[in-house]
C-alpha cells in the first residue's frame, strides 16, 4: 500500500490539534511502508509506528493497533483510504457532544476514474433523538459493515472484548456484535471517510477459495447471539437477511469465485439458510433480491445460474445503450468550520447498501 499510504496519513495529520494519535501498524509489509511510517513519525510526534515481525492480516493488525492505543476513542483507517478535509474536527465535535459508545459516520466510495458514490447511513435515523439503542433502529445493522465507518469508545471495546478474528470478511464478525453490544449509538450524516475502490490486490478482485471464510465469520456473529441467552434474539431476523444478502453479493461477483467454486458456495448458502431461518420468518427484499432469496430457499442452483446469466446480459445491453458518461453525485463533505449535522430524513435501505468489499 506504499502508493496510497502517504495520502492517508496526510489527510489525518491535516488536523492541527493534538487530540489525536495515529497508531500506524506495519503488518510486516514487504514494500516500503515501514520506512514511510518511520519518516512520518520523525516529522510528527502524533504518529506512532508499530512494526510487526510477521504478517497477521488486517484483523490481527487492527488488534495490534488497539493494544497500543491510548485515546478515548478508536477509529480504524485502512492505509489505502483517506478522510476529507475537516472530517477529524467534525468527528471530535460530535463525540464531545454525546459521548456515545459508537459513532457511525457516512462514507463515499471513490473509483479509479474519479467517480464518487456516496453511501447512506444517517438518513436511517430520521428525526429520532440520538444517541439511541440498536433496538430502536435495528435497521442500522444493514449499513455497510466496514469497521472504518464506526468510531468506538476504547473502554467499551475492552469491556466487551471486541476484537477482529482471522480470515477474510473480518468486519462481519466485528461490526454486528459491536452495534448489538453498544448502549448508545450516534450517527453523523456527513461523509467523513473516503473508501478507495478497485485497489490492486483487494479481495474484491481476487478469485480465491478464501471467500468461503465468510461462512465462519457469520458463524461467529450467530454464536454471539446464542451466548446472549435471548437478549439479542430480536435481531435474528435482520441478521439472517443481512447474511443472505452478503452471501449473494459474493457469489454474484465474477472476480471472487471461479466457476468451479460457485456451486459449492451456493450449497453452503442453502445450508446456512436452513440452519438459521428464524422461527417467525423474516422480511425478504423485494424484486430481484427477493427472487434470489427464494432460489436459495428451494436450493435451485440451476435456476440461479440462468438468472445470473440473464441479468448479466441485460446489464451489458443497458450499459451499451446508456453509454459510459456519468456525472458524479454531489456529496456533503465536512469543512473545518462546518457545524455538526443533524439527520433529517429517513431513507429506506436495501441490500445494495451492503459494502461488497466486506
Amino acid at each position: 500500500m506504499e502508493k496510497f499510504l502517504g495520502e492517508c496519513l496526510e489527510s489525518l495529520l491535516a488536523h492541527p490539534g493534538d487530540e489525536i494519535e495515529i497508531v500506524a501498524v506495519n503488518d510486516a509489509s514487504p514494500d516500503g511502508c515501514g520506512a514511510i511510517l518511520d519518516a512520518f513519525a520523525a516529522r510528527d510526534a502524533r504518529v506512532r509506528p508499530v512494526h510487526l515481525t510477521t504478517n497477521v492480516g488486517l484483523g490481527g493488525a487492527r488488534n495490534a493497533g488497539l493494544a497500543q492505543a491510548e485515546g478515548d476513542y478508536v477509529w480504524y483507517i485502512d492505509s489505502d483510504d483517506w478522510v476529507p478535509d475537516g472530517a477529524v474536527r467534525v468527528v471530535l465535535d460530535r463525540l464531545a457532544l454525546h459521548s456515545p459508545d459508537v459513532l457511525i459516520v457516512d462514507h463515499a466510495e471513490v473509483f479509479g476514474d474519479g467517480t464518487v458514490v456516496p453511501r447512506v447511513s444517517a438518513g436511517l435515523l430520521g428525526d429520532a433523538p440520538t444517541p439511541l439503542h440498536l433496538s430502536r433502529r435495528p435497521e442500522l445493522l444493514r449499513l455497510a459493515q466496514s469497521a472504518c465507518t464506526k468510531i468506538a469508545r476504547r473502554s467499551f471495546l475492552e469491556e466487551n472484548d471486541l476484537r477482529f478474528h482471522a480470515g477474510w470478511y473480518e468486519d462481519a464478525a466485528y461490526s454486528h456484535p459491536l452495534l448489538m453490544a453498544a448502549g448508545s449509538i450516534d450517527v453523523l450524516d456527513v461523509v467523513c471517510y473516503l473508501y478507495r475502490q478497485q485497489t490492486p490486490g483487494a479481495i474484491t478482485a481476487s478469485v480465491s477459495d478464501r471467500h468461503f471464510e465468510v461462512f465462519g465469520q457469520y458463524q461467529r456473529v450467530f454464536d454471539v447471539m446464542e451466548r446472549s441467552g435471548g437478549a439479542l434474539e430480536q435481531f435474528r431476523p435482520a441478521l439472517f437477511r443481512i447474511m443472505l444478502d452478503h452471501y449473494l453479493v459474493i457469489i454474484g461477483h465474477d472476480r471472487r469465485l471461479g466457476q468451479s467454486m460457485r456451486k459449492a458456495f451456493f450449497r453452503r448458502i442453502v445450508e446456512d439458510y436452513r440452519r438459521r431461518l428464524p422461527d417467525g420468518g423474516y422480511l425478504p427484499p423485494g424484486g430481484l433480491g427477493g427472487l434470489k432469496h427464494r432460489l436459495v430457499r428451494y436450493d435451485a442452483y440451476g435456476a440461479y445460474t440462468l438468472l445470473r446469466l440473464a441479468h448479466r446480459l441485460t446489464s451489458q445491453r443497458l450499459a451499451a445503450l446508456r453509454g459510459s458518461g456519468k456525472a458524479a453525485p454531489a456529496l456533503r463533505l465536512p469543512a473545518p468550520t462546518a457545524a455538526v449535522a443533524v439527520p433529517r430524513q429517513r431513507t429506506e435501505v436495501d441490500a445494495s447498501v451492503l459494502d461488497p468489499t466486506h
